[in-house]
């Protein structure tokens, strides 16, 4: 959940069982609490979330306010054991009800208001397939009549026990924030050895064959978005003539060695040498850097030695109070560190990183509130610079597939939750199926799919409706072919590195007194 900035998702419950999404909740205490009858029982909630007993006079009420979404999966041994606690109140408090599909919407909602959805199986015919049938880019004028009628009646439903807050009512308290998707384009080192691995490997004909995502075709995955953080994630694999990289060994430079990162063998860690380069001479600003994958932090690590960058790093090794410590440490003016870095993984969320005002997010996740959350890092209360946020993505690759599936999830949570009419269809279910086509002629294979009516020959000619911003779709945000429609100085330094495309859009206007 993100408790400042964070949509936030409330579902009330005021009859019915009970239940709490909480880390440190504990079942045999709770088993304790409630030998004493029915009646005697107490709910747990732990000592920070007590204001919520406030919103009834009952005795028994479950707060799952930490993380409502961890309850989407109704099969979970949480989601069960919650769900057999008995109450007279539920709340859920999430930030992203819907992160993968309806069915954890759904989970959701039955969790606070059984039955009003029906069984899973009921709501999955119901709902759920007509909605995404008429979701799909290529559906039939009646089967997008029909999602569209399904879709408002769902809504009729879930409306009598939900309340929507989004981030809006926090832009006028925050600076602005300028959020900037940077498609870069592979090296030759990268795209002889994505090629090589398709033509070995055959994800594609795996994936056809199957005709579902197999152990094999997500080992394939793995690979291809490592080889596009750096070839040197992929090194061993090459070493050892691995299923899709025999005789890659010959392509890699005359004595290459991984104990020292090389920037310019990777599209992203060159562009970002040269974002790390410009913001250190010409501001300053601190610097944020995510990453899916701890492999590719030690690179980080390795680049900042190189550069002479003061750094410190959380992943999922460091203590719960070691973390605070740095945090504090980092956010402090007076500080030395230059960079944070944070595996997605382990810090993605909660953390408050206001010391810094720009954040890389190097690798793209499936899931975009994955991403959301890790990019929200330093747009929170208490931030007074403008803040810059860099999503790289490599040119044409696996990695773009993976920004369209977003892009598919987020539109589905659009209309569902947050009742957004015409929202954009761009991808339809058998192109999001293409992950294994390498698209080297392009230089934005996201633009190509939209059909972009604004730009002529890969340039804008007519800028994004007024009321755009960055919680709009990609296709509503400004669009560059080049540097000179950049806001930002220090991508537009950047440019030449070996970046392709650029989207970019502001989260609001400009306020008083942001620096």
């Amino acid at each position: 959940m993100r408790r400042s900035l964070a949509p936030s998702q409330v579902a009330k419950r005021k009859h019915g069982g009970d239940s709490s999404e909480d880390e440190d909740w504990n079942p045999e205490e709770d088993t304790k609490r409630r030998k004493g009858g029915s009646e005697s029982r107490e709910s747990y909630i732990s000592p920070f979330r007590k204001p919520l007993t406030q919103l009834t006079n009952q005795p028994v009420c479950v707060d799952s306010n930490a993380h409502g979404h961890r309850l989407k999966n109704s099969d979970n041994q949480t989601y069960q054991a919650l769900n057999a606690m008995s109450a007279q109140r539920r709340v859920l408090i999430s930030g992203t009800p819907i992160q993968n599909d309806l069915l954890e919407y759904f989970s959701l909602v039955h969790f606070v208001n059984a039955g009003i959805l029906g069984t899973a199986q009921e709501f999955k015919k119901r709902f759920e397939l007509p909605i995404l049938k008429g979701r799909d880019a290529d559906a039939s004028g009646k089967d997008r009549q029909v999602g569209e009628e399904k879709l408002k009646e769902l809504i009729s439903i879930v409306n009598g026990c939900l309340i929507r807050r989004t981030s809006d009512i926090l832009s006028k308290y925050l600076p602005v924030k300028i959020e900037q998707v940077v498609c870069c384009r592979l090296t030759p080192l990268q795209s002889e050895l994505y090629k090589l691995f398709l033509r070995q490997a055959k994800p594609l004909q795996t994936l056809q064959q199957q005709g579902k995502i197999s152990v094999s075709s997500l080992s394939s995955i793995t690979s291809l978005k490592k080889l596009c953080n750096h070839p040197a994630l992929i090194y061993d694999k090459c070493v050892e003539g691995d299923e899709g990289f025999n005789g890659a060994l010959d392509l890699f430079p005359t004595g290459y060695s991984t104990k020292a990162v090389e920037p310019q063998l990777s599209g992203k860690m060159l562009v970002l040498d040269y974002i790390l380069a410009m913001t250190r001479s010409t501001t300053s600003d601190k610097v944020v850097l995510v990453s899916n994958y701890t492999q590719t932090l030690d690179l980080f690590e390795k680049l900042c030695r190189t550069r002479r960058y003061l750094y410190v790093r959380l992943d999922g090794t460091m203590s719960i109070k070691k973390r605070a410590k740095i945090v504090e440490r980092f956010n402090s003016p007076s500080s030395p560190e230059f960079i944070f870095m944070l595996s997605s993984k382990a810090g993605g969320c909660g953390l408050n990183l206001i010391g810094a005002n720009r954040l890389v997010m190097f690798d793209p996740d499936w899931n975009p509130a994955n991403d959301e959350q890790a990019m929200a890092r330093v747009w929170r209360d208490g931030q007074k610079k403008t803040c810059y946020i860099y999503r790289l993505l490599s040119t044409g690759t696996i990695e773009e597939k993976i920004l369209q599936r977003q892009a598919h999830k987020k539109a589905l949570s659009s209309c569902v939750v947050d009742e957004e009419q015409d929202v954009e269809r761009h991808f339809s279910l058998g192109e999001l199926r293409e992950l294994f086509h390498l698209s080297e002629e392009t230089t934005s294979d996201t633009h190509d799919r939209f059909r972009c009516r604004r730009c002529v020959n890969g340039r804008q000619v007519r800028p994004p409706p007024e009321d755009s911003d960055c919680t709009c779709d990609l296709s509503q945000w400004q669009h560059c072919s080049d540097k000179r429609g950049l806001r930002d100085p220090i991508l537009q330094a950047s440019w030449d590195a070996a970046i392709s495309f650029v989207f970019h859009q502001r989260s609001h206007e400009d306020q008083r007194g942001v620096v």
